[in-house]
């Protein structure tokens, strides 16, 4: 299977063999926990997943919310930073903004580990109603989901998803 041009552009390649998924990004609250819930959920017990934060937020209500529209469960989730993990041991790290980027690029420069970035909209300081903030929540939702159909693709019955 060929690369997958995501709806903003992003070139996303099919992963092989991975079995630990680092996901970063500003505060740990919405993008990257949405992330870690979602592969948590598609691969129980075949990929290690975490999620971090540049700087860690608190809870966000409306990624609980639009989380558990799709029967996931955030709510025991605890924002967490890059300090408070051993990095050293995933396959990638996946950003999806610049500074957890950085990060991400800081901490691989001696290790084996891809650092990739998937630019995803930051819902920080999000103004509007409920109803058009739960729209925008559901949006970075539905595209971090899209992008990691496309990085992880189901591979037929066999349930060896990601693997070559």
């Amino acid at each position: 299977m060929g690369q997958t041009n995501d709806t903003d552009g992003t070139v996303i390649a099919p992963a092989h063999n991975v079995s630990s998924i680092l996901f970063a990004c500003n505060i740990n609250a919405v993008r990257s926990a949405m992330a870690e819930a979602m592969i948590k959920a598609r691969f129980p017990g075949r990929i290690f997943t975490d999620s971090c934060g540049v700087t860690p937020g608190q809870q966000d209500g409306f990624a609980i919310a639009v989380m558990a529209e799709i029967e996931l469960d955030l709510t025991s989730h605890q924002p967490k930073g890059f300090a408070d993990l051993d990095c050293d041991f995933y396959d990638v790290i996946i950003s999806f903004s610049p500074e957890a980027h950085a990060r991400a690029q800081e901490i691989t420069r001696n290790i084996d580990c891809a650092a990739l970035y998937w630019p995803v909209d930051n819902l920080a300081g999000l103004q509007g109603s409920r109803e058009e903030r739960l729209r925008a929540y559901r949006a970075v939702r539905d595209d971090i989901a899209a992008k990691l159909a496309a990085y992880l693709p189901d591979n037929g019955a066999d349930g060896k998803s990601g693997e070559a």
